[in-house]
């Protein structure tokens, strides 16, 4: 084991503070990767706080989604050597062995090894995450970089990137079809960005009628402010594909009526009481309600190269660690446009 600077909170109701964990030395299949850049996740502040049903072990390490230089390789690793810019996103093992796996989809992994405040199989406890100096992990999740990429904006792409990037390729939200985003935030700014560089014709919903000039900028063809029940009613049975990102609870039934025939909702945001489903919205059009949670291994690759030619990045606002509190408070009022990034460099200070 090594010993590293981190960033960690020792209780649901403490600020994360300074700390130093250990890591463990290579092993014939490890890459270690100094962090350069971190995102923040809305789940890395509910894992904090333990708003998630008591499963918060402490001290936590949240960071889920990292952008940094690979320093040291294994014996066996033949993907990565010294120097390459390398990513980790929400998980960094799997069995390998399950049907899951076995087909590209290790995110649902049964014996899923998350990034952060998992179990530990090689040093017990529980796995720590990004807000730290470096990471060890198997090479079979780590990520190839794009290098013409802003650093601080590829770092979200990690999490909320391949979070909206993989249900939109699956629905085939491609050229000719109508897809709709859900709300502008962390996830919905990424959404899109891709169904626009899929070339889909992209209407965004939102609440608030100052963002629409933003949405235009991010490359909506429509905005529809979604209280204006003119402007919903306007696009009824017209759409192919939603892509709902909103966390707060809200009437899914005024968006599945919007859908054509055979059309999919497809939920990435996670509302804390359950959505009221109307049959009829579903019935009336073979209409189908779905979720989707993040992409496998290759597919997040295939994504973080579709960025690389298309220029794709987060819209990132870059503070150093000692803001990382401040930052949790904003978040949870919506002050950010559209997610925060950790320039690392400034733990070095601590």
């Amino acid at each position: 084991m090594y010993n590293t600077k981190a960033y960690s909170a020792a209780s649901a109701t403490s600020p994360l503070a300074s700390d130093t964990i250990a890591r463990r030395d290579l092993t014939e299949h490890d890459v270690q990767i100094e962090i350069l850049f971190c995102g923040i996740c809305h789940s890395d502040l509910h894992m904090v706080r333990n708003e998630w049903g008591g499963g918060t072990v402490y001290p936590i390490v949240p960071g889920h989604e990292m952008v940094g230089r690979v320093t040291q390789v294994g014996s066996a690793v033949t993907k990565y050597k010294p120097g390459d810019l390398a990513g980790v996103g929400c998980m960094v093992d799997s069995d390998g062995s399950c049907p899951n796996c076995k087909t590209g989809l290790e995110q649902f992994c049964p014996n899923l090894t998350l990034t952060y405040n998992s179990p530990d199989k090689h040093l017990g406890g529980v796995t720590y995450g990004g807000y730290s100096d470096s990471i060890v992990v198997d090479e079979r999740f780590v990520l190839r970089v794009p290098t013409n990429l802003d650093l601080p904006g590829v770092a979200p792409l990690l999490c909320a990137g391949i979070t909206t990037y993989s249900p939109l390729r699956h629905w085939g939200a491609t050229k000719g079809k109508k897809v709709g985003v859900v709300g502008i935030g962390g996830l919905g700014h990424m959404g899109v960005k891709f169904a626009r560089a899929f070339g889909a014709h992209v209407v965004v919903f939102t609440t608030s009628p100052n963002k629409k000039e933003d949405a235009l900028r991010l490359g909506a063809d429509e905005v529809v402010v979604s209280r204006n029940a003119d402007e919903m009613h306007q696009h009824a049975g017209s759409f192919d594909f939603i892509l709902d990102t909103v966390s707060a609870n809200h009437d899914i039934n005024a968006y599945l009526n919007l859908l054509r025939l055979d059309g999919n909702i497809t939920l990435v945001g996670a509302p804390e009481k359950p959505l009221e489903v109307a049959a009829f919205s579903l019935i009336m059009g073979r209409r189908s309600l779905s979720g989707s949670n993040i992409g496998g291994i290759a597919e997040t690759q295939e994504m973080l190269d579709f960025c690389g030619e298309h220029n794709i990045t987060a819209d990132v606002e870059v503070i150093p660690i000692q803001k990382v509190n401040e930052a949790y408070e904003r978040l949870l009022k919506s002050d950010v446009k559209y997610r925060f990034c950790i320039d690392m460099a400034s733990l070095k200070s601590e």
